[in-house]
């Protein structure tokens, strides 16, 4: 099975013209065409897959990639600065309306699923399972400087202090924990590790049996041996409470709710006109079914990708999301009603 590294490296970008001028020169200059992608630590290491592949069969393409969360891949998409944002959510309301007023045409693409992973030190040997009631006691904005111990949170746990770990305030994924577990996005408490590279919050677990975090799946299973994945509890769900751990079935089917999400590249329709761009995209397509299972993610619904593939070569703009949130959606009832409803 081929194993692909999570790195922490980011690839230099090119800075201070647009991406469609440094083509222009590139090409005058006779140097390989560069596409610039940007964005979500969560996409990077799909992205970083898929552009691995891609220059094995076309090595005149140079594809750099930066990871700066996914609100700070969108801030340079609207920049111009990138051609393809990596994100772990959808394009938020307000960055669609500053699309919109700079005339950015952009093409959405999900291509994945992902579970959200709450994660504790391995040396935890309380926490087996853990609910949504008791993850928003932990996390929520009116919990800071208050729930610092375990047992603060369910008597039965020990009275040892409660160290968080989490993405920073620009990341998707905080972005949509904090609207799935807190009700509404960027409202948690701020009294914890932050970092925009999972691998540094995957570090900081791994060091102290007292830390629980949250992050991308794909970066618990490339480190099993360092975290201890934790079921997760819907109190919403009173008819069901089972504990559910995210898996490709579980996410796909939506049981593992509310933290099953879905991964997304965005591509400016100017960038998308180049060859190469489209090319890399279709070829995106085509190789995440093939990739996705052993980044640490998990594919669409077979049925999905041709009308993904279809909106893709059709150059359908905007987002399918009217209100920049998955909470309540499914990928398949907004890509394909009529079969969700069967």
């Amino acid at each position: 099975m081929k194993k692909f590294l999570i790195a922490v490296s980011v690839f230099s970008l090119f800075a201070a013209c647009s991406p469609s001028s440094q083509q222009n020169e590139n090409k005058e200059q006779g140097q390989p065409s560069v596409i610039k992608i940007d964005g979500s630590s969560t996409v990077y290491p799909v992205s970083e897959a898929v552009a691995e592949d891609y220059n094995k069969v076309k090595p005149d393409v140079k594809v750099t990639i930066g990871i700066s969360g996914t609100g700070g891949g969108f801030k340079k998409f609207i920049n111009k600065e990138i051609d393809i944002a990596d994100a772990s959510r959808p394009i938020k309301t307000v960055e669609a309306h500053k699309c919109d007023s700079l005339g950015i045409k952009y093409i959405e693409v999900p291509f994945a699923y992902d579970g959200i992973a709450i994660v504790v030190n391995p040396k935890n040997t309380w926490v087996d399972k853990i609910t949504t009631d008791e993850l928003k006691t932990i996390w929520d904005a009116s919990s800071q400087g208050k729930i610092m111990t375990w047992n603060q949170v369910r008597k039965s746990w020990p009275n040892k202090p409660l160290k968080l770990f989490a993405p920073s305030t620009d990341n998707g994924t905080f972005d949509y924990f904090t609207e799935a577990i807190n009700g509404k996005a960027q409202q948690s408490r701020g009294d914890y590790t932050a970092s925009a590279t999972p691998n540094m919050l995957v570090q900081g677990i791994a060091n102290d049996e007292n830390a629980l975090g949250y992050f991308g799946l794909a970066y618990y299973s490339n480190n099993k041996d360092k975290l201890k994945l934790i079921p997760v509890v819907n109190s919403k769900d009173s008819a069901n409470a089972t504990a559910i751990l995210p898996s490709a079935e579980t996410v796909e089917n939506g049981t593992y709710k509310p933290l099953s999400r879905v991964l997304f590249v965005y591509v400016n329709t100017d960038a998308y006109a180049r060859p190469e761009v489209k090319d890399f995209l279709t070829f995106y397509l085509q190789d995440v079914p093939k990739i996705i299972s052993d980044v640490g993610y998990f594919p669409l619904q077979n049925d999905l990708y041709p009308i993904v593939t279809k909106r893709l070569q059709d150059g359908t703009t905007g987002s399918i999301y009217t209100n920049g949130s998955e909470q309540g959606t499914t990928l398949e009832g907004l890509l394909n009603p009529s079969a969700a409803q069967k």
